[in-house]
């Protein structure tokens, strides 16, 4: 027929006999209960398939030359025009079929086990039907029923469920919703759905979810990072969500960290302070590295949050610089390797980096190095350096040259004595009489106070006028001043029983105790008239020595623990200690006194700081307004310190006073 010119009419009498039977499969479905509805709309759509597949392959002849020809619809496309206006578009089955597949859909939401071939009319559906129909006759009430169900669920949900078993059912609604995506529906319709589910049961209620008493706080408390990874990745779905955890993150930070910095008792043990702040800086970090994928916002909210609380705390510079000493001195007493030391001392230097008084940290610092370094106790000269550097890295070479110039100052003093007892023809180890081993320290870069008058016994002078002799010979322009109050000596003491023990003391505790060679007992202003020690200093080296449990070498009358210039001392014969070798430390002068001398010395140096800083912004731009000037010295200042403006305004008006510059109406400009 095809090829004698009877094509069309074939096409026509094809149209006819289809249209004819499926009106008889419209009528079989309609008359289906709803329980088999579905069941029976599947079974004829799969005859209806299977059929036009048969009758292309037959008509293939026509579809290639007539259908062409006459432009007639190809023939399987023609089958499925007409399934869709004689069954699809029954009023009947139209009516019907959205909502027996929604009540199916529904049935398995609320976990009820379906066949899910009954559902894959779906698939009919976008075959047959042009995109716009599909979504008004199926999707949009797919996507409206269900934006109800989740409305009404989550409601449900959230005022029964904690924050860790609601973010586990919303995980799993949507894991349900992607599957049976891909199992009926089309590809266009995933997105959707899931942007329902993602409005419904998270956007919504994000904000009570963070804050339930199980939710984004208690989860950093108990360490759930499990569940905040959920939290965190269900959230950043919807808009708002990642910067809702990061403020509650931020605010919960801010607080606990105000709390451990203020707190009186965090700060009597200060290197517990800096070690928990440690603590909690590596919980952040791993937090951030861990569970919020390294988000850039999440790094610069737990830095910002640091610095805050750090600086809240006006003696955090003097902690952290108390820290990084008991670290050094630990493994100098074999307490932590090289690596250990290193790995600590790069974590303090994140801590650092927050101190927005860098300059007093270094005060603090430079006086801790000279204690270690004269005490010998430094952990190696390697160990110090790199310290120094990477402090050099954060605030350049001005902030670390006189460290750099103490070590220096230590090496030399090494040289120094060597050639000293080389001079002198004895050995340096195996030498008689009392042993000099004298630090040459520049004045002008070790954190000295001014010296402790002390009267040396006789044959410590004596050694101590050779080695005069010895240095000021080869440095014949330079003074020798004895820091007596910075040095310390090893004596030998021998008690009643004629137990001898090995003391390490200061140079005047070492005064004191060898006038008890020549008397048995002594008053307080004895001893001070015999060492010209100032009585307040005297006090506390005879504290130390006489009021110490275990640790009183001398015993005084009366018994108790206010030293009076008449208060009489003498040796305790029933001295006793388990080691041969005891260290006597001296009473500590007044903390509070010695941080505000540190401040005091900090603003002076700042004066000059901010002084040169104003300098060198006005010799590069001559005129500017006073905004601008505080900002750019601000801006030089920041890697040392970060001065108040009201401060740089009084060093300004103390440059003009001292006409370095000229205000010209709020316009300032540098006098050459």
């Amino acid at each position: 027929m095809a090829l004698h010119g009877f094509g069309e009419k074939l096409h026509s009498g094809l149209a006819t006999t289809v249209t004819t039977h499926l009106q008889e499969v419209s009528a079989s479905i309609e008359a289906a209960r709803d329980d088999q509805f579905l069941e029976e709309l599947n079974r004829r759509w799969s005859e209806h398939d299977k059929a036009l597949t048969v009758i292309r392959d037959l008509l293939a002849l026509m579809d290639t030359t007539n259908v062409s020809e006459s432009h007639k619809t190809p023939v399987l496309r023609l089958g499925l025009d007409l399934w869709r206006d004689n069954v699809i578009h029954s009023k009947e089955i139209e009516a019907r079929l959205p909502h027996a597949l929604l009540r199916i859909i529904q049935r398995e939401r609320m976990g009820e086990v379906i066949i899910r071939d009954s559902v894959k009319n779906t698939k009919m559906l976008m075959r047959i039907l042009e995109p716009s129909l599909y979504e008004k006759d199926f999707e949009k009430p797919f996507l409206d029923d269900s934006a109800i169900f989740y409305a009404g669920e989550s409601r449900v949900l959230i005022e029964c469920c904690d924050c860790r078993e609601y973010l586990k059912m919303v995980e799993r609604r949507l894991g349900e919703e992607k599957e049976r995506a891909s199992h009926y529906l089309a590809d266009r319709t995933e997105p959707k759905i899931l942007g329902i589910v993602e409005e419904e049961m998270i956007a919504k209620h994000m904000r009570r979810l963070v804050h339930m008493d199980s939710g984004l706080v208690s989860m950093l408390l108990r360490h759930e990072y499990e569940d905040l990874g959920r939290l965190y990745s269900l959230l950043r779905r919807c808009t708002g969500g990642v910067s809702t955890i990061r403020d509650l993150m931020t605010s919960h930070l801010r607080e606990t960290g105000q709390q451990l910095v203020t707190d009186a008792g965090s700060s009597r043990n200060p290197v517990d302070l800096v070690r928990r702040l440690l603590d909690k800086k590596d919980k952040y970090d791993k937090i951030v590295t861990g569970v919020f994928g390294d988000d850039k916002t999440f790094q610069t909210a737990v830095s910002t949050s640091f610095e805050y609380f750090i600086n809240l705390n006006s003696r955090s510079p003097k902690f952290i610089s108390l820290y990084v000493d008991d670290t050094l001195r630990k493994a100098s007493e074999g307490a932590g390797g090289k690596d250990d030391v290193e790995i600590v001392l790069h974590k303090v230097m994140t801590l650092f980096r927050y101190l927005q008084e860098k300059d007093v940290f270094e005060k603090y610092h430079r006086q801790n190095l000279a204690n270690r370094l004269l005490s010998g106790r430094a952990v190696s000269d390697d160990a110090e350096r790199n310290l120094i550097v990477k402090l050099k890295v954060e605030c350049g070479h001005n902030y670390t040259s006189k460290l750099e110039e103490m070590l220096t100052d230590i090496k030399f003093s090494q040289d120094i004595m060597r050639g000293f007892y080389a001079s002198q023809g004895v050995d340096e180890e195996a030498g008689e009489g009392p042993t000099l081993a004298a630090q040459v320290l520049t004045s002008a870069i070790w954190p000295t106070r001014p010296s402790t008058a002390c009267k040396l016994p006789d044959e410590i002078h004596d050694v101590c006028e050779k080695f005069r002799a010895y240095y000021l010979g080869s440095h014949a322009c330079r003074k020798l001043t004895w820091q007596t109050d910075l040095g310390t000596a090893d004596v030998v003491v021998t008690v009643g029983n004629g137990q001898k023990h090995g003391l390490n003391v200061s140079t005047c505790q070492m005064c004191v105790l060898v006038l008890f060679n020549s008397a048995d007992r002594l008053s307080c202003k004895d001893i001070q008239q015999a060492t010209a020690i100032p009585l307040p200093d005297l006090k506390r080296c005879l504290w130390s020595l006489a009021c110490v449990p275990d640790m009183n070498v001398l015993c005084k009358n009366p018994m108790n623990n206010d030293i009076a210039e008449d208060d009489v001392f003498c040796v305790n014969d029933n001295f006793t200690s388990n080691l041969f070798q005891v260290k006597i430390d001296t009473a500590a002068a007044e903390e509070e006194s010695e941080q505000q001398e540190i401040r005091q010395k900090v603003e002076e140096a700042r004066k000059y700081q901010i002084d040169a800083a104003i300098i060198r912004v006005m010799k590069a731009q001559r005129v500017l307004n006073l905004n601008s000037l505080v900002t750019e010295v601000a801006k030089q200042l920041q890697p040392r310190v970060l001065p108040d403006p009201a401060v740089i305004k009084k060093r300004i008006e103390s440059l003009i006073e001292r006409e370095y510059l000229e205000d010209n109406r709020n316009q300032y400009q540098y006098i050459a």
